[in-house]
């Protein structure tokens, strides 16, 4: 049973989603105090978080922002913010997906499971590094290295680069990118992909990389 974070102000929506989410073998945890998020996710060691934007005392980004800081749980993103700039905000601090309100609960519960899916098949890699030219991809812990640098990777920043790494020197398409990371296409915002890309490109420059990954207009990416 997967215990699930429910960090939602709204308490009629909140107590629908924690009663939905029981019927499909799922443990709530529903939050109240939305002073100290961080404190109740690092109690509860949940598998998986639901987090709205528009909280009391801090917003989302910032909640997300700090449970980063605690771990890499999956974290998707629940708002009735339908801006493309909020996506792309909630991306780039963590967020493994991003559900706009009013949603359907099937919908809601599909994507969880995609997203753990993803999480577990991570998690179950065999405890070894990928090296591909001056590259080094330890498969345990999620860090990337080049020249003694090391930086540490989201689960969506590590899947595109250990598919990339795989296949060093192929041009690999953005459509077989995001089959790799959401595995159903018809979830997924092109928004989302490019800012996963946008933002492993910045870590990689970061350990003297920057140059790794290649664009290939209507193509793809070369990791060379």
């Amino acid at each position: 049973m997967y215990k699930v974070l429910i960090i939602e102000d709204d308490h009629k929506l909140r107590t629908l989603m924690g009663q939905y989410l029981t019927k499909w073998n799922f443990q709530p945890v529903l939050v109240e105090d939305f002073e100290h998020i961080d404190h109740i996710a690092e109690k509860e060691s949940p598998h998986i978080i639901l987090l709205d934007i528009n909280l009391p005392v801090q917003d989302g980004f910032y909640w997300c922002s700090k449970l980063r800081q605690l771990s890499d749980v999956p974290i998707i993103f629940i708002s009735s913010r339908s801006q493309s700039m909020d996506i792309v905000i909630a991306m780039n601090m963590g967020g493994d997906d991003y559900i706009q309100k009013p949603f359907s609960l099937e919908v809601l519960v599909a994507k969880m499971n995609a997203v753990l899916r993803r999480s577990s098949s991570i998690q179950n890699l065999d405890k070894e590094l990928l090296t591909a030219g001056e590259l080094t991809l330890n498969l345990q812990n999620s860090f990337v290295e080049c020249q003694s640098k090391k930086a540490s990777l989201t689960k969506n920043e590590f899947q595109i680069l250990y598919l990339l790494m795989k296949k060093s020197g192929q041009i690999i398409s953005r459509d077989e990118i995001m089959r790799s990371l959401w595995e159903d296409e018809q979830f997924i915002d092109d928004n989302t992909l490019t800012v996963n890309v946008n933002r492993l490109r910045k870590k990689l420059e970061e350990i003297g990389a920057g140059d790794a990954i290649t664009t290939k207009k209507r193509q793809g990416y070369l990791l060379q």
